[in-house]
């Protein structure tokens, strides 16, 4: 269909999560046969009803508590320890606890999927997209429990961020002798970002275009229609975002001197000749969708209970280190004036607020949490507006504080409450979407989250060895509700991302993993860390979501491995097609 045609084979390997905690439970058989499990579980209704139904027993007589999520990147969505802990209980009425060793966890848990991917771009002359044809096939493991979802969204965002008129996709979840594949951040999406941003550097390789304006051509923007037939509802502002990466400046090269040789790839004591060194600069854009996608049900449910001015926070939304406890803190705060706030620790008997994954918990969650609040905050004014013969609209409470307007009403919350409990629950709950059709049109998304990301490598062009020196970030977040927390987990997003991009690669032989443990699988670390620099944060709020925010630890993961690899093929002109990138895929071809 095009004048121009590239085409590409993309080979995306297996990747832990490697969670930074130690994989632990402990069960409790009950007196009326059911079975009390502990454990870090960031979805605990789902892992209730899922082992209640492998037990045989109601729902009601298993009852998970979650006893903190030491760290979580989708991967505890995926029930480990649950049921074997509830089954040991039961069949021995005694008390049992389970531990992993580092290597049982490699053993013992989900990974992301690895992904075999053939892409086919058509383009005009001038490089704008005509039709975009791509074949997914992804290596689910044993079970293919959770790679319906992987799928869906491989298969959505195959052609990225960027206006495509026709597109042909094609998707297979495959079941596999080797260990099984679940949640990890950016499911799905990170395996179609690596092989469409590779596709669009071959692009622009054959048209002789700079890959930031190629990709500018092309962008996504809101009112614009995906692949899947849905119209782009939402903030979009993707051309933004790659401005604003390509026109920050970029970092000095390394001074010839022994002090920098820290800066060379490998090292001081790994590095090869300094002449030998090709710096190189690479693009990529990226999205993932918000919240549960293709007719998920998505609710959350929260009460809010304020007494002697202090207020408590009962909502079954996991903390796995997203900032859902700080940010509930903040809703009640600015709500009511109330300064100590605790959130409640999370159970099944609770009401359910579902997996905390896509950015969930800051919006269903939070939103539910702010609707409980709005209702006390009613609850607290209105007996002192009828008192005094006004609306409660004109007062406000700050600072502890409850005063009008004009200066009539001064009061604190506590004298206002007087002794009293006031409480209220709300549920949230947002739009809902639809499943994708046989044709694979509908509307299955939510939302949507962006982000650009320019990555700058040193390559020693003759060992392979590679060096991230910078990566400049653009985000889409919607609004910013958090500044710290925001940095911090995009830039631990962007680090995990240069994992997948050069060192891990869980492998396997004949269906076992060949190095389960920390030394065969190496996960970066603080020296491996480039300088990241968010240069530009986009807050256009998404008027569908309470607080207008969007995730923010996804899109950097999908997103980073595909800029690193796009700055490999800048430094060496190869085509860099595998994840991991291995030492061979980055020796640069000699010239004649």
């Amino acid at each position: 269909m095009g004048e121009v045609i590239v085409e590409g084979l993309y080979r995306i390997g297996r990747q832990d999560p490697a969670p930074i905690g130690a994989e632990a439970g402990l069960a409790v058989p009950r007196p009326d046969g059911g079975v009390e499990i502990y454990t870090a579980s960031t979805d605990p209704h789902t892992d209730r009803d899922l082992a209640a139904a492998c037990f045989g027993l109601e729902p009601d007589r298993v009852k998970v508590v979650v006893t903190g999520v030491p760290g979580a990147t989708g991967d505890r969505e995926d029930p480990g320890f649950q049921l074997p802990l509830g089954l040991l209980a039961l069949r021995t009425g005694c008390p049992v606890k389970l531990a992993a060793t580092r290597e049982e966890s490699f053993l013992g848990h989900a990974h992301r999927h690895p992904a075999l991917l053939r892409y086919r771009h058509h383009a005009d002359a001038e490089g704008r997209l005509v039709k975009v044809e791509a074949q997914i096939l992804l290596d689910a493991g044993a079970y293919a429990d959770d790679s319906s979802e992987s799928l869906a969204a491989a298969v959505a965002f195959a052609c990225g961020p960027y206006v495509v008129p026709h597109a042909f996709i094609e998707g297979w979840a495959v079941r596999t002798n080797n260990p099984p594949s679940g949640h990890v951040r950016g499911e799905g999406a990170m395996q179609v970002c690596a092989a469409y941003e590779g596709q669009m550097d071959k692009l622009a390789a054959k048209l002789s275009l700079d890959p930031a304006e190629l990709r500018l051509r092309n962008s996504l923007s809101t009112g614009d229609i995906l692949p899947t037939g849905q119209t782009v509802t939402c903030p979009a502002p993707v051309a933004e975002l790659l401005r604003a990466v390509r026109d920050f400046p970029l970092p000095s090269l390394p001074k010839d001197s022994p002090e920098d040789d820290w800066l060379l790839p490998g090292g001081p004591e790994g590095a090869g000749e300094p002449g030998a060194v090709r710096r190189g600069v690479g693009y990529a854009l990226g999205m993932v969708h918000m919240l549960g996608a293709e007719g998920a049900d998505e609710v959350s449910t929260a009460t809010v209970r304020v007494h002697d001015g202090v207020a408590t926070v009962i909502c079954a939304a996991v903390e796995t280190g997203q900032g859902f406890s700080t940010l509930a803190r903040q809703v009640v705060q600015e709500t009511l004036g109330i300064e100590e706030v605790h959130v409640a620790s999370v159970d099944t008997d609770q009401p359910p607020a579902g997996p905390a994954a896509h950015g969930r918990h800051t919006w269903v969650s939070a939103g539910a949490v702010e609707r409980a609040a709005k209702m006390v905050r009613t609850q607290l004014l209105q007996p002192l507006a009828h008192k005094f013969g006004m609306s409660t609209e004109l007062l406000q409470i700050a600072d502890g504080k409850i005063t009008s307007y004009d200066g009539v009403l001064s009061t604190t919350v506590t004298e206002a409450m007087d002794g009293k409990e006031l409480w209220a629950t709300a549920q949230c709950r947002p739009h809902p979407t639809e499943p994708l059709d046989e044709s694979g049109q509908g509307d299955a998304f939510v939302g949507l989250a962006f982000c650009a990301i320019r990555a700058v490598v040193d390559v020693d062009i003759e060992l392979g060895s590679v060096r991230v020196v910078e990566m400049a970030v653009a985000q889409d977040v919607g609004r910013v509700l958090n500044p710290s927390q925001l940095a911090t987990r995009i830039e631990a997003g962007v680090t995990q991302g240069i994992g997948t991009a050069l060192t891990e690669n869980l492998r396997t032989a004949r269906g076992l993993i060949r190095h389960p443990d920390l030394t065969g699988y190496a996960l970066p670390t603080s020296l491996d860390a480039p300088d990241i620099r968010i240069v530009r944060l986009v807050e256009e709020r998404d008027v569908v979501a309470p607080f207008g925010a969007k995730p923010a630890s996804a899109v950097p993961v999908v997103t980073s491995p595909a800029a690193v690899a796009a700055a490999v093929r800048s430094a060496t002109g190869r085509p860099v097609n595998r994840l991991p990138i291995r030492p061979q895929a980055a020796v640069a071809v000699p010239r004649s």
